[in-house]
């Protein structure tokens, strides 16, 4: 275990916890198996499953970040991290396997950043194909609020291009 990254980790998140070792651990297994540097640009692209503690050592340890558009959050409620290499498309899901095992949050932390990789982890294939590299967008104005929105979420209501908090969702109620 990297202790300097953990502690540049610590940092960036204010405090030691189990989900962020997830994340730390998480990412040394993409390291170690896809050879990642820290990415810059979009070199290498996170999508987290999770959006918890350990997404922020996601980003200290790998650069991935929403604002570069590499890391992308898809909700799942899933302790499950996929790591792609943008220019082979090699990548890795890294997953937390579930644990009925007893153990206090201090112990809990130091079993996932030291047990077997085997025993904390399962890493499978990519179930995603690599996502297209983040696009800037026009800005249009809202003509309810009158605040500026991604051109991509507004939508037409009433004869209006509307942002997506004063669209009215019609749903007929299922």
């Amino acid at each position: 275990m990297n202790k300097e990254l953990w502690k540049k980790c610590v940092e960036f998140h204010g405090h030691e916890c189990p989900g962020l070792a997830i994340g730390f651990r998480a990412c040394e297994i993409a390291v170690e198996k896809l050879n990642l540097t820290f990415s810059k640009d979009e070199e290498v692209v996170c999508i987290t499953e999770n959006d918890a503690c350990g997404v922020d050592a996601v980003q200290v340890i790998t650069g991935c970040t929403m604002g570069k558009g590499n890391l992308i959050f898809k909700d799942r409620g899933k302790m499950a991290f996929s790591f792609i290499k943008r220019n082979t498309g090699e990548g890795i899901r890294v997953v937390l396997k579930p644990s009925n095992k007893e153990m206090s949050r201090e112990e809990r932390k130091q079993y996932i950043l030291e047990a077997k990789e085997a025993d904390v982890f399962e890493v499978k294939p990519l179930r995603v194909k690599l996502p297209e590299k983040a696009r800037i967008f026009n800005s249009i104005v809202c003509e309810e609020c009158g605040e500026a929105a991604a051109e991509h979420r507004i939508r037409i209501q009433n004869g209006k291009m509307v942002c997506l908090d004063c669209f009215k969702e019609y749903t007929r109620g299922w």
